[in-house]
């Protein structure tokens, strides 16, 4: 397991990557808003070789906006143009409001759970 903070900025957003059966599974916790944009992308880039299926667990972030919905939508272009996926797990209502507003689950799964996540 990995752990990134950018020590320039102050600690908003922490993100932990492990793998399962060769999905990377980036576990965020903090606020995800423009100031910590870089650090987000750099997350779900992971270490090593960009992984090609990715799942973001959501569960410990308590707020998203724009800046965050920006990097995901960049991260499936990325992603799939490699044959890969992303995925978003445990999404809390304000985050998930969010990710539903914009349309954002239309075209990146967002589950209740990694587990489910996962396996979809």
């Amino acid at each position: 397991m990995s752990h990134i903070v950018n020590a320039d900025q102050p600690v908003h957003l922490s993100a932990e990557h492990h793998m399962v059966d060769g999905i990377c599974v980036v576990a965020l916790r903090g606020e995800i808003d423009q100031d910590v944009q870089d650090q987000l992308s750099s997350a779900l880039r992971g270490h090593g070789a960009a992984p090609e299926r990715i799942v973001a667990d959501l569960s410990e972030v308590t707020f998203m906006d724009s800046s965050g919905i920006s990097v995901f939508i960049l991260t499936h272009q990325r992603v799939s143009g490699a044959g890969g996926w992303v995925h978003i797990a445990g999404a809390q209502k304000p985050v998930l409001r969010v990710l539903h507003l914009v349309g954002l689950d239309t075209f990146i799964a967002c589950l209740p759970t990694v587990e489910e996540a996962l396996a979809h």
